[in-house]
């Protein structure tokens, strides 16, 4: 291991929540730390906030007295970048402008030891353009700690072209030797976790802009249906409209106006009309004193029919029999169908989606009614199913779909007709975007799932969720997306891969 031993002392550039964060968690493993910002006391600030925070966690148990004092006493602000010139290593954590960086590590590099480590904290920046006029780029290296930088586990270790092996290893192993688990990425446009999670937030902004369903249905589906900790509207109120719309245009920029990273419309007006979120009160959601709680839209109560069939052995199929069972409900098992039907119940007839909107799925099979399910994480444990209609299904036939669903303990969230419906659309999206990414070498598979899970929550890295529904299916779904939606669902060279192989992208 090389981490850095802790008599280095370490400098953060940059006073923010982000710089501060840094900070804190560099001071606690015992370095002598300094902190610098341009902006007159920003620094002493920031670390009268640590003092008050990290003495707000000895007082509830959850910190050593004695290893707080001790990392307080390591910590301090600096007049100048001039008094950090016997710094071992050095973080960035300043304003996402690619000039300004550039020209910190310039001015840096006039002061610093030949042997300093450099280190920029940029959440999409290309390393390799940050460093592209130093003397030595081969020191500095990505260090991209996530908010809250205290709490939150994971790092990414970024590479650019001039990058040392050794330079990225020491960055790694003292990363981890702060109690952050690292993982390795190449300089492309958003690392691992900023690119492979832009589809979470792009189909969630589309679907909501083809007024498939509201802001409160959509993070409630997300979250019951998906497994997700937050929806995509209040995980975006929560880190700011402005910020998340800007690292979306940085991402579609920099590859080149890619049709699946193309920035929300919708997202935009909010940006113009100032509702950026918690911060200011208002985004998808109403934060102000006295707003209601966001309440997701579900079906109103009807009568369970007396015809009930389930077919086949599928996840979804399983569940539905084990919770009818459980509440005591007659119904009739078969294997498979002909054509992968789930449920049948009095009218309707239920399938789970494969991409096709259930109005053209209705076409194709020639069945009027038809209905959709989404992708579910886990049947048994969810506390509510999304259901779409074909345009030219009966009412009645609808009504028998939620009966048979509450009846079996589900919440029922009709949504408009559309093309993969939410999660499953979502999730395919966020499959084919870490297939593609992992295939460019942006970052190992096994790094790529690790870090989805703890940079963003995520209930399954995306590779393993495609191990557990299929690269076949996936494909299927991207498939009839594209036919129906455009190029932005293109299955990637890698995810094809896959499919003609049988083999797991975990093996790509």
């Amino acid at each position: 291991m090389t981490a850095l031993a802790p008599r280095t002392t370490v400098a953060v550039i940059g006073a923010g929540t982000m710089g501060a964060g840094i900070a804190q968690v560099a001071a606690l493993a015992g370095h002598p730390v300094f902190l610098y910002d341009t902006r007159p006391e920003a620094a002493a600030q920031a670390i009268t906030g640590i003092q008050q925070g990290l003495h707000a966690l000895v007082s509830k148990g959850r910190l050593d007295a004695s290893l707080a004092e001790t990392a307080l006493d390591g910590l301090r602000a600096a007049d100048a970048l001039a008094d950090l010139g016997g710094c071992g290593l050095i973080i960035e954590a300043i304003v996402e402008r690619l000039d300004a960086k550039a020209a910190l590590f310039d001015a840096l590099e006039a002061i610093v030891a030949p042997d300093c480590l450099l280190a920029t904290n940029t959440s999409s920046i290309p390393v390799t353009a940050i460093g592209a006029g130093l003397r030595h780029p081969g020191r500095l290296g990505g260090l991209h700690f996530f908010n809250p930088a205290p709490r939150m586990p994971l790092v990414e270790i970024v590479s650019g072209l001039d990058t040392t092996p050794t330079t990225a290893t020491t960055l790694a192993d003292t990363a981890t030797a702060w109690g952050k688990t690292a993982v390795h990425a190449r300089s492309t446009p958003g690392f691992i976790v900023n690119r492979v999670a832009r589809p979470f937030y792009a189909e969630g902004l589309r679907l909501l802009q083809e007024q498939v369903l509201d802001p409160a249905t959509l993070d409630h589906v997300m979250r019951s249906c998906g497994g997700f900790r937050m929806g995509p509207c209040e995980l975006t109120d929560l880190i700011g409209q402005d910020i998340n719309a800007a690292v979306s245009r940085s991402v579609w920029t920099a590859f080149h106006h890619a049709p699946r990273f193309e920035p929300s419309l919708l997202q935009q007006e909010l940006v113009d009309g100032g509702r950026l979120g918690r911060k200011s009160g208002r985004g998808f959601h109403d934060y102000r004193e006295g707003a209601p709680a966001p309440t997701p839209h579900l079906a109103a109560p009807q009568t369970c029919p007396t015809s009930i069939t389930i077919h086949g052995d599928s996840p979804l199929a399983l569940a539905l029999r084990a919770r009818l069972q459980t509440r005591g409900i007659a119904f009739h098992t078969t294997s498979a169908a002909q054509d992968q039907r789930i449920a049948e119940a009095g009218e309707a007839v239920l399938y789970l989606t494969d991409g096709r909107s259930a109005t053209r799925r209705a076409h194709d099979l020639d069945r009027p009614a038809t209905l959709l399910l989404d992708l579910v994480l886990d049947p048994m444990l969810a506390t509510c199913l999304p259901l779409a209609a074909a345009r030219q299904c009966p009412d009645t036939a609808r009504q028998d779909a939620i009966g048979l669903l509450q009846a079996a303990g589900f919440g029922v969230a009709p949504t408009q007709d559309a093309p993969g419906m939410v999660v499953m659309r979502t999730v395919a999206m966020l499959i084919n975007e870490a297939a593609d990414t992992v295939h460019q070498g942006v970052c190992s598979a096994a790094d790529l799932d690790l870090a989805m899970r703890l940079g963003v929550n995520y209930p399954l890295g995306p590779l393993d969720w495609c191990d557990r529904i299929g690269a076949g299916m996936i494909g299927t779904v991207l498939t009839h997306l594209r036919s129906s939606d455009g190029e932005r669902y293109r299955p990637c060279g890698a995810l094809q891969s896959a499919i003609h192989s049988g083999k797991s992208l975990h093996d790509a």
